[in-house]
């Protein structure tokens, strides 16, 4: 019987071989621009990046229908697009500027929430994962009153958007839901002060 370090190993190779895949699928026909992601928001157009947006959010289902994620349990999302506004306007109102492919990489999101001794193999295994899986980085985020590790996914290309995994102690799932909350909460009310827009991305 697998172990749950085992199912999330699974997981991390399964999101990083969707990745390729569906990257491949939608940059390398030649129907789709190709932006170096590396640059800054100032050189990425925000149709780029809401039009990647749109065709994940359609087609992620299809990937995953075919993923070995059996017996594992996960939740995924793609981050809307008012969120994506929200946080290059965020992120452009910054001093200092930063790379596209750091900031928007968690337009698609999985996280998996597994008990305490679990999460601690996870992170003596995670950077052997990153060489033999070829992954952008991980690290382990403790601040504001949220403990999680983020693994990320690149496929060596700044073409690429990345794709974010979260690994919660289960422990931290209740503190992380709450500030989790309080950001969106946050969040809608900003919103609600911006002038209304409407684009074809929204459901």
């Amino acid at each position: 019987m697998e172990t749950s370090p085992q199912k999330t190993e699974r997981l991390i190779r399964e999101i990083n071989r969707i990745h390729v895949q569906y990257s491949q699928d939608y940059f390398e026909t030649g129907k789709v621009a190709k932006v170096n992601l590396s640059h800054t928001l100032a050189r990425v157009p925000l149709e780029h990046i809401l039009s990647y947006r749109l065709n994940l959010h359609e087609a992620v289902n299809d990937y995953l229908a075919f993923a070995d994620t059996r017996g594992i349990d996960f939740f995924y999302r793609v981050k809307t697009g008012e969120s994506i506004r929200d946080k290059i306007a965020r992120y452009a109102a910054r001093e200092n500027q930063y790379p596209v492919n750091n900031i928007l990489n968690d337009i698609f999101g999985a996280r998996v929430i597994l008990p305490s001794a679990d999460v601690v193999q996870i992170l003596e295994k995670l950077d052997d994962w990153k060489t033999q899986y070829g992954l952008k980085n991980w690290y382990l985020r403790d601040s504001d009153g949220y403990i999680g590790v983020h693994v990320y996914f690149k496929n060596a290309s700044n073409f690429y958007y990345p794709w974010e995994l979260q690994i919660w102690d289960e422990n931290d799932a209740a503190e992380n839901i709450r500030n989790h909350i309080a950001y969106k909460r946050t969040f809608f009310q900003t919103a609600s002060e911006m002038p209304s827009e409407k684009h074809s991305e929204l459901k």
